[in-house]
C-alpha cells in the first residue's frame, strides 16, 4: 500500500491518508485485535444513527498489524479554527456544544454501556486503594442510566469543519450508551487539561443548552477522572488524582 502522508502518530497508532480514505494502523503491542474490532464495530453502529461521520470502509491486515479504513474528509479540525480565530471562539463554542448535543440526542442499544466499562476501569485502577474505589463504584451506580450516544472522548480535535461548513465528528473508538452528563464531564475535564480557559465557559454553555444542573455534571468528575487515569498518562495523573479525591470529601 502507498501511502500519501502520516496525518497523526501516536502511541501504538498511525494515521495515514490514502487517497479518499484514511487508514488507521495499530500496534499490536498496545491495541490487541479485540480493541481494533471493537473500534470499527462503533463505528458503523454510530454510522446508523444518521450523525455526520466518516462511513467506514474496510478492516484489514497490513504488514501483520490490524488496521481500520475509512473516508477522508477534508477541512480543518475545529481545534485549528480556534487557534486561527481566536474573536469566534464563542462561535466555535456554540457549534460546539450543538454538535455534542446532537450526539447526545441518538441512540444506538448496541453500544457497549458506559457504567460497566467504568465500573471495568475503576476495578483496575492501581493508583488508589479500595475504600476509595468502593466510594468511586457506589457514586456510579447510584447515577441515573440513561441510553444516550456519548463519544467518550469529544473535544475540538476530533469534529473537522469541510469546504462547505459542514462538521464531521470523528474517533469513535471511546462511544458507549450512557448519560450524557458524563460524557459532559469528560469534556469539562478535556478543557481543564488543554485549555482551561474554556473548561468553564463549555461547562455554563452546556448546561444552559441541555437544560442541566451544573452541580450534576460535576458529580461524575471524580468518576470520569478515575476512568481516564486507567490509561496511565504521566502529564495527567496528578490533575486527575485532585478530582478523584474531591469524592471522599463529599
Amino acid at each position: 500500500m502507498t501511502y500519501d502522508k502520516i496525518l497523526s502518530e501516536r502511541k501504538g497508532k498511525t494515521i495515514y491518508k490514502v487517497g479518499d480514505t484514511v487508514v488507521k494502523v495499530f500496534d499490536p503491542e498496545y491495541f490487541p485485535k479485540s480493541d481494533v474490532l471493537n473500534e470499527a464495530l462503533n463505528q458503523a453502529r454510530v454510522e446508523e444513527t444518521g450523525l455526520n461521520i466518516p462511513d467506514l470502509k474496510s478492516v484489514s491486515l497490513i504488514d501483520g498489524k490490524w488496521a481500520i479504513t475509512i473516508d477522508y474528509v477534508e477541512g480543518d479540525t475545529l481545534q485549528e479554527l480556534m487557534d486561527k480565530n481566536p474573536d469566534k471562539i464563542d462561535e466555535y463554542l456554540n457549534l460546539f456544544v450543538d454538535l455534542q448535543l446532537e450526539v447526545h440526542s441518538k441512540r444506538a442499544p448496541l453500544l457497549n454501556k458506559l457504567k460497566d466499562k467504568m465500573n471495568r476501569k475503576i476495578s483496575s485502577l492501581k493508583e488508589v486503594d479500595a475504600t476509595t474505589r468502593y466510594e468511586l463504584h457506589t457514586r456510579l451506580e447510584a447515577m441515573p442510566k440513561h441510553t444516550k450516544v456519548c463519544h467518550g472522548d469529544f473535544n475540538p480535535s476530533n469534529i473537522i469543519i469541510d469546504s462547505k461548513g459542514e462538521a464531521h465528528i470523528l474517533d469513535w473508538s471511546h462511544a458507549t450508551q450512557g448519560n450524557a452528563s458524563a460524557d459532559a464531564a469528560r469534556t469539562y475535564l478535556l478543557f481543564s487539561l488543554r485549555q482551561p480557559e474554556l473548561a468553564d465557559k463549555y461547562l455554563k454553555l452546556f448546561c444552559t443548552k441541555s437544560n442541566t444542573a451544573k452541580q450534576y455534571v460535576q458529580h461524575w468528575l471524580p468518576i470520569v477522572a478515575a476512568s481516564q487515569m486507567v490509561k496511565g498518562v504521566e502529564d495527567e495523573k496528578e490533575f486527575l488524582m485532585k478530582w478523584v479525591d474531591v469524592v471522599e470529601y463529599e
